[in-house]
């Protein structure tokens, strides 16, 4: 039986994962991070895109979250997202248009733009796409 520790993923609306894993896998502000047993303590900002998951007998779960934080402790893993969707739960035609108009609105600027807002969009849209694209896999 393979080393495991408790991992819980929750966002603001409830929480979507409560297990024993052998592994997770993000993204972090600064790359990709795996996180097993035994990993040092850690706390980190993560940026949104798929979190996987390696559960108790080697199956895997793939989820989405459009950012938050990471905690790594010595038993336990802790993802708090501020959303977090089941990835068999997304719309793929829905990320698809998200991400269309945001490069709409970017390559057509006009007086009253928000860049900010519009390339945040896009990011949100591409990271579900690539969930999504990670899974069909």
């Amino acid at each position: 039986m393979a080393i495991t520790v408790h991992c819980d993923i929750v966002s603001a609306e409830e929480e979507i994962y409560s297990g024993l894993v052998e592994m997770l896998i993000a993204t972090g502000s600064s790359g990709d991070l795996g996180i097993a047993p035994g990993h040092a303590p850690l706390l980190t900002d993560l940026s949104p895109g798929p979190i996987r998951i390696v559960k108790q007998g080697g199956g895997e779960e793939v989820y989405y979250i459009s950012g938050g934080f990471l905690e790594v402790q010595p038993n336990m893993i802790k993802v708090l997202a501020d959303t977090a969707l089941r990835a068999e739960d997304m719309d793929g035609a829905a990320a698809e248009e998200a991400k269309k108009l945001a490069e709409k609105e970017l390559a057509n600027q006009s007086g009253e733009f928000d860049y900010s807002r519009a390339a945040s969009q896009l990011a949100e849209a591409a990271a579900k796409l690539r969930t999504l694209q990670y899974i069909r896999k």
